[in-house]
Formats: C-alpha cells, structure tokens, sequence
C-alpha cells in the first residue's frame, strides 16, 4: 500500500496550507520517521512565511529537506522529533531529531536524523535546531571566565545564548530587551535581566540576537575598548544602517557575524555538524528550558497557527503537535 504524508507548505505571503504527497518506501540507508512534534522557529519562519528572504540568500537559506522554491510555494521548516517506524536496527523504535519541515511523516536517510537522549522529554527536544544554533554562537563569541557579557534579544535564541554563557566560570551575563514581559523567562533561566536603559556599559562581550537595527548600533555603545560584538541576528530583506564613524574605530571594536550553516571556526575540524547537533541535544537535559516553549497546537491548525504566530512574534518556541497514529 503507497505511503503517504501531509506537509505544511507556505503558498503566498501570509497563506499556508497542508498538502498531502507521496511518500517513498525507505531503502536499506533510510528511515521512515513519525513525527511526534515540531517547533515553529518564529524569526526565520516568520520571513520564510511573509516572503521577506532576499533573493541572493534563497540558495543559501535553503533548509536540509526543503521542498519547492522562495518565495512561494515552499516547504520549509528544521526542528522536527520523530519516532523511526523503519529502518536500520539501532534506530528502530528511537525517538529522534531531524532539521525536517513540518510533516506527519517523511522518509530521509538514516544519517541525517540524531537520536534524542532519553532524559530530554518531546517537546523540549524541538529546541534542538535553537541549541545548536546558540552553541555555534556561543563557539564563534569565545567567551573568557570572568568577562561581563550581554546578550541583547530576550528570543528563544538569545536567551539560549545567555543560558550557555551564564554555565562559564565567573562570567556575569545580563540578558537585555525592551520589552519587560521577557523578564519572566530569563529569570526562570536564572539570568539577570535589564531594560535597554538600565544597562551598565564597558561589556567585554556583546551578543545581539534581536534582529532590530536599533539594538546592533546599542551592542556598539555598550561594548568596552577592543569589546566583541556577535551579531547573531538575520534581518532578511531590511537594509542596516549602523553608526560605525565616532568612537568605533578608535575604541577597537570587533563585529562578528555568527551564522548556523558553518561551525564556528574554532571548532571546525573538531566536529562535524551531526555532532554538534547531537551536543546540542545533550544540552537540553534541564527542565529549566521548558519555560521557552510555548502551545502545544495541532498539526491540523498549523495554516492558522502560522498566520497568528507570524502577526505577533514573541519570545518562545511554539509546539506543534502531531497524532499519535496507529
């Protein structure tokens, strides 16, 4: 009996719907995988949604296993967990992650999905693709114990960001964002949080995860002489304009742009990407992190789910779940 899958596609800016397409049987290197849960990645996906990825960036923003082309129609999405209903061995009956889009069920080979450790729980496994991206952030800051570091953009992952530096000897991280409602999840994180004017200057390492113009040029004023400044932020399609005459080049600023589809320099050579996606799972293992999640929704409502979501942005990782099937 054919296979098949339903898919959640976008189709116009603003417009998604689920298609249902055909599914190969999986060969001797693949698996089949039943998707338990996935996570909406608010920023990317609310550009990929709106159709705001720049043209010179479509081949380059391409996900693992996307499916059609930018702007519309796309499949595209990359935080999905799934039980393996076949395949090899090892992996039969495993609960695992795979930068996979949003689908009930999907066939990829064997190597391309991460088994989940048995002590991160489903839903806070779809955090995997957030991790790992804040992992390689934190690899390309190169952070030092005992430096005053702040992290503007209290987003799913800023405040990964911020949660990983704050684990560093001595180093006092401060998590900044205008928004006061994102006190609540840095403080179940453990991180101290400020308001954009509450800030005290001369950090030694800011990280700027707010994709907002205005809060790059304030990571340049709060950075000390010869401070670092990642920019691990996407803007798409908006034109940046940064303050860089002044006091840029004589206080010695660095600006570092920290970008997921390469590993960090530092420790490229050292691990693959499939390793650090797979540390980055590890990594999960607190129950601190659930306060970034937010739903679960239904697979069935994600056109609508995605329409709301992408009107007003916030700081969590949205759940969507799926049937548990036969």
């Amino acid at each position: 009996m054919a296979l098949t899958a339903r898919a959640f596609w976008t189709v116009a800016p603003g417009c998604g719907e689920l298609r249902v397409e055909p599914l190969p049987a999986p060969g001797p290197d693949q698996v089949l995988v039943r998707t338990l849960a996935s996570g909406v990645s608010r920023g990317t996906e609310a550009l990929v949604f709106a159709g705001r990825v720049p043209e010179s960036e479509w081949h380059r923003m391409r996900c693992p296993f996307q499916a059609g082309e930018f702007p519309f129609p796309v499949k595209y999405g990359y935080a999905t967990v799934g039980v393996v209903e076949a395949g090899p061995g090892p992996l039969l009956g495993r609960r695992v992650f795979c930068l996979h889009p949003h689908q009930d069920r999907f066939v990829v080979p064997a190597a391309a999905v991460i088994p989940i450790p048995d002590a991160v729980p489903t839903p806070r496994a779809v955090l995997g693709a957030n991790m790992e991206t804040a992992l390689n952030v934190v690899w390309d800051a190169e952070p030092v114990p005992g430096e005053r570091a702040v992290v503007i953009g209290a987003g799913v992952v800023g405040l990964l960001v911020a949660f990983l530096l704050s684990r560093f000897p001595a180093l006092a991280v401060t998590v900044v964002d205008r928004d006061p409602a994102k006190e609540a999840p840095s403080r179940a994180l453990g991180l101290a949080f400020a308001l954009p004017g509450a800030v005290r200057r001369e950090a030694d390492l800011v990280v700027h995860a707010s994709a907002s113009p205005e809060a790059l040029a304030h990571a340049l004023d709060l950075a000390a002489f010869e401070g670092r400044i990642v920019e691990a932020s996407w803007f798409g399609d908006r034109p940046v304009t940064l303050p860089l005459g002044g006091a840029f080049h004589a206080r010695r600023l660095r600006l570092i742009s920290s970008q997921v589809g390469a590993v960090a320099p530092r420790m490229r050579g050292r691990r693959t990407h499939a390793e650090r996606l797979a540390l980055a799972l590890a990594m999960l293992d607190d129950a601190r992190l659930d306060a970034l999640l937010d739903g679960p929704s239904r697979f069935e409502d994600l056109p609508a789910t995605m329409a709301r979501l992408a009107a007003s942005p916030g700081a969590l990782c949205h759940v969507v779940r799926y049937d548990p099937g036969p």
